[in-house]
């Protein structure tokens, strides 16, 4: 029978490369410059990567509302708040927007900067913009063509009308 070699590989660093500097999973600076790796974190799939702000209806702000005016015993609306996910101060503010009354105030605000409306002139200013640099572009033609005329006729001693120099 063959005797087969077998190579077992150390997973463990050895007692040198931990000499130094260490991070805090134990592996030196050396090892991790190497390409050892004890053990490869996985992200966990069901937590977002971006936390997002929450935002509420107006709906759902006066239900959780009527509930805790509604709540008697005590500990039931830390009980409630437990079971929405919420904290006293969503209570709070949410009391102080009703207070002013209007739905407005109970609706989530969006963030950010206000959508401008636009402006009728602005896009009527724009237009007639257009427009001109249109003809100037049509008058710089015709000039064009017009001098050329008159130099055909000066080469071929075409005599000009002289109600077209007129309009020159």
């Amino acid at each position: 029978m063959e005797k087969k070699e077998v190579m077992v590989m150390n997973l463990k660093p050895s007692v040198d490369e931990m000499e130094g500097a260490r991070r805090a999973t134990g592996i030196s600076s050396t090892a991790a410059l190497r390409g050892y790796r004890a053990n490869t974190v996985v992200p966990n799939p069901e937590v977002s990567e971006k936390a997002s702000h929450r935002s509420y209806t107006a709906e759902y702000k006066r239900r959780i509302l009527r509930e805790a005016d509604g709540c008697k015993a005590y500990g039931q609306i830390g009980a409630l708040l437990r079971r929405e996910g919420l904290y006293s101060s969503n209570l709070t503010a949410w009391r102080r927007q009703a207070e002013r009354g209007t739905l407005d105030a109970l609706s989530s605000k969006k963030r950010g900067p206000k959508a401008r409306k636009p402006d009728t002139s602005v896009r009527r200013l724009a237009e007639q913009e257009k427009e001109i640099q249109k003809l100037q572009a049509r008058l710089r033609k015709a000039a064009l063509i017009i001098e050329a005329q008159k130099k055909i006729a000066e080469i071929f001693q075409i005599p000009l009308d002289q109600t077209e120099e007129e309009l020159l």
